[in-house]
C-alpha cells in the first residue's frame, strides 16, 4: 500500500462540514483507507479578499496510482459543488495530493510533492500533527 497525505480546504457552505464530508468520501475510496486526520485549522485566505478557510490534512493508505487518486479527489470535489472559476478563489472543497510515498511526479496535471506545500502554513501545521518526521 502507498502512503499519501492529502490537504483539504474549504471556505464556502459550512467549511467544517465540507471537510468532514470530504473525509467521509476519502474513507470510501476504492482500495484505500484513511489512517489519520489532523485537527481542523482556520486560516486567513490569501490571494484576494474572501472568507477564511478551514483546513486539514489526512494520511491515507491506497493502492490507487497517483493519477487515479487525483481523479478520485477531483470527483469528490465536484460532488461537493466545487466550481473552478478563479485560482486561489473561494471553494466548497479543495483536495490536494501533498505527498505520495517518496514519489516525484511532474506532469501537466499533477505535481508531487505539491510544489508549494512547504510555504503554506495551512498545510504544514496540520501535516506536522500527523507526519512522524515533521513532529
Amino acid at each position: 500500500m502507498n502512503t499519501c497525505y492529502l490537504s483539504l480546504g474549504s471556505n464556502q457552505k459550512s467549511p467544517e462540514r465540507q471537510l468532514r464530508m470530504g473525509m467521509r468520501s476519502i474513507k470510501k475510496l476504492p482500495s484505500s483507507h484513511l489512517v489519520q486526520a489532523s485537527s481542523l485549522h482556520w486560516t486567513k485566505a490569501w490571494g484576494f479578499h474572501q472568507q477564511d478557510f478551514c483546513n486539514a490534512v489526512v494520511k491515507i493508505k491506497t493502492r490507487l496510482p497517483p493519477h487515479q487518486l487525483l481523479r478520485a479527489c477531483q470527483e469528490i470535489e465536484k460532488r461537493q459543488g466545487r466550481v473552478r472559476k478563479r485560482r486561489w478563489g473561494p471553494r466548497t472543497l479543495d483536495i490536494d495530493i501533498i505527498l505520495y510515498n517518496n514519489l516525484i511526479i511532474k506532469t501537466a496535471d499533477l505535481t508531487i510533492p505539491h510544489p508549494y506545500f512547504r510555504e503554506r502554513e495551512f498545510v504544514m501545521k496540520p501535516l506536522a500533527e500527523i507526519h512522524a518526521k515533521l513532529k
